[in-house]
């Protein structure tokens, strides 16, 4: 597995896996909407700020026409809906039981990718899959010591709904990852917090005071922006699938903020749970794929070096590695581990 990239994800893991222990804790799940506004409007300044501070130095492949739809998806499913789904399934359940169910994103994303976007996986994750699974059962459905019965299971399918968006935006931002992850991170912020913006106004929902405002600006910024930007890296090395397994660590980072940010107190039904969606992600995380494939010829655009993939032609003005540029892949055929990444999608 490429170590940068794993490392990439494991970072953006982490920042994420906070959010839900703070964002509880700074009240958003009281204001869904204006929550999911500031989170997401955070990021995409954040980006957007950046993507200004390295104009004219970035060598990254730019946005195109051709990939407007997929951004409309991205910011509609993944910029909007997940979120609110998500600061309403927090209303109604704990941070920590919240946390660990967000391990159903992995779950969701493996199985779109397989389904809808046709990246390989064999057995050992369909048994890690089944695990995670299990494990958010047992948080949503099983004897309720931390809440409500109803209003827990309900909060607890608003949060597998997150995941589910969640899961189809990571397959959509593949599509995407090879282009600038700062513009894709920008665009999705500030196009899901202006459409969120709109659904406070347009239904007078509550809004946070300044102070919250500010402090969810910069745990979006963090937590949603530098995370995705992170993510998206990643995805270009790890395919959808396994950045997803990768990045189902930030689960367990949200729980363990959550009993310290919150003082919850873990019960013997979440300790369980964690214990079967640990085994769940430690299998997919381990899993080696190695065997003889055949690239077709491709031309795509991209921040590249010139590794054994990347054998081409230049004019001789593209610049220092990594560069991008629009390429040509000829076919070859050869044997070496892999993972989905964009040079990778193949059958098996």
């Amino acid at each position: 597995m490429n170590v940068t990239a794993a490392l990439q994800a494991l970072a953006a893991a982490a920042l994420f896996g906070l959010s839900p222990a703070v964002a509880k804790r700074l009240g958003l799940d009281m204001t869904p909407l204006a929550g999911s506004a500031c989170l997401y409007g955070g990021a995409g300044l954040a980006m957007a700020l950046a993507l200004a501070a390295g104009r004219g130095r970035s060598r990254e492949a730019g946005l195109r026409r051709e990939d407007v739809p997929v951004l409309v998806a991205v910011v509609l499913v993944g910029g909007l809906g997940a979120p609110v789904a998500l600061l309403f399934g927090l209303g109604h359940t704990t941070a920590s039981t919240a946390s660990l169910l967000l391990n159903l994103e992995m779950v969701f994303t493996a199985a779109l990718a397989v389904v809808l976007f046709r990246e390989h996986l064999g057995a050992r994750a369909a048994l890690a899959a089944a695990l995670v699974v299990a494990g958010a059962a047992w948080l949503t459905f099983g004897p309720r010591a931390d809440a409500g019965g109803a209003s827990a299971a309900a909060g607890g399918l608003a949060i597998a709904g997150a995941c589910l968006g969640w899961g189809l935006e990571n397959n959509l931002t593949q599509k995407l990852s090879a282009r600038d992850p700062r513009a894709i991170v920008a665009c999705k912020g500030l196009g899901a917090s202006a459409c969120a913006l709109v659904l406070v106004w347009a239904t007078g929902a509550h809004w946070p005071s300044g102070r919250t405002a500010a402090a969810a600006l910069v745990l979006g910024a963090l937590s949603y922006g530098t995370s995705l930007l992170l993510f998206i890296r990643a995805l270009r090395a790890l395919g959808a699938a396994r950045t997803g397994a990768l990045f189902a660590t930030a689960p367990f980072v949200g729980a363990l903020a959550s009993l310290a940010l919150l003082g919850e107190r873990p019960s013997g039904r979440l300790l369980g749970a964690g214990v079967l969606m640990a085994l769940g992600v430690a299998l997919l995380v381990r899993e080696h794929h190695e065997h003889a494939h055949t690239h077709d010829a491709l031309e795509h655009e991209h921040l590249h070096v010139h590794d054994e993939h990347h054998q081409h032609a230049h004019r001789g003005d593209e610049g220092p590695e990594p560069h991008s540029h629009r390429h040509r892949h000829q076919p070859i055929t050869h044997t070496h581990p892999h993972a989905p990444d964009l040079h990778h999608r193949h059958g098996h």
